[in-house]
């Protein structure tokens, strides 16, 4: 692992100096360091910065200082090039980032000795279609949204799965997750918790006008086409909530899993039920 890249949540208090000690820890190991470009320029100094888009295919390990939002935008960046990624949080909840700042270090020298295990993440890849012809393409680590604005009506959705009509979901939108995105807004939404090394998706509706449009779990193979049926509503489709475009009356959103996946770097200190326990006080009276 001599060739390691830095990503960081830059409006965090500690992002900036966290950066630079590890940063320098690195190069005192022998490590070359490639910096994010606006992580760099906050930095200052002299270190070169480079366009966050570029770094996965100059290194072997990349390190995310942040939350699980900054963790999945460097995600969507790496693509189908299976960088490990050291997650470390400096948020308030952390699925992903499972890595705290006291283990840092002694996570870090294990790292480089080639001592970590992975955890392999399902990602998707979603297409959007308006009158045969496509209009965007995402890959997506936890889930996809078709959502009402606020000012809108309760929308229609017709969905199939592998070309089998499901339903019409009647709902104020919908969530297609991985197991990695089930504990994000498929959660909140109502749809189950799904254990990460699974291969499936979730399909939940949000809010649905009927109580018989439950969330369904279906498999890894499947091909999932949403299409959204109305008019001069306001309706948006996002992707990981963090990009997406607005949709219009019989715009078609196309779901499958992606050839891509995540590789998250494990703690070695903690297991997926103890970040259930910690983070969601699951099992709880």
């Amino acid at each position: 692992m001599k060739r390691i890249g830095i990503y960081a949540k830059r409006n965090h208090p500690d992002a900036l100096r966290l950066a630079q000690e590890i940063a320098s820890w690195l190069q005192e190991r022998g490590s070359e360091i490639y910096l994010e470009k606006g992580l760099a320029e906050a930095m200052g100094g002299d270190a070169a910065g480079y366009p966050g888009g570029s770094i996965p295919a100059m290194v072997n390990l990349i390190v995310v200082l942040g939350g699980d939002g900054t963790l999945i935008s460097v995600a969507r960046q790496i693509g189908d090039l299976r960088i490990p990624i050291l997650g470390v949080n400096l948020g308030s909840l952390g699925f992903l980032t499972e890595i705290t700042l006291q283990e840092v270090y002694p996570v870090l020298e294990q790292v480089l000795e080639g001592k970590f295990t992975v955890s392999s993440r399902m990602m998707l890849n979603a297409v959007v279609r308006r009158g045969g012809k496509e209009i965007g393409r995402y890959r997506v680590l936890n889930d996809v949204v078709i959502n009402k604005g606020a000012l809108a009506r309760i929308i229609d959705m017709e969905a199939s799965v592998d070309d089998s009509y499901l339903t019409t979901f009647k709902a104020d939108g919908l969530i297609i997750a991985t197991p990695t995105g089930s504990t994000a807004y498929n959660l909140a939404a109502g749809g189950p918790i799904v254990y990460p090394g699974l291969q499936c998706l979730i399909i939940s509706p949000i809010c649905p006008h009927m109580l018989t449009n439950r969330p369904i779990i279906v498999s890894d193979a499947s091909v999932i086409r949403i299409e959204v049926k109305f008019q001069d509503e306001d309706v948006v489709f996002t992707a990981d909530g963090q990009v997406g475009m607005p949709l219009r009356g019989g715009d078609v959103v196309e779901i499958k899993k992606s050839n891509a996946s995540t590789l998250l770097i494990k703690s070695p200190t903690k297991d997926y039920f103890q970040v259930l326990r910690t983070k969601l006080r699951w099992g709880e009276r």
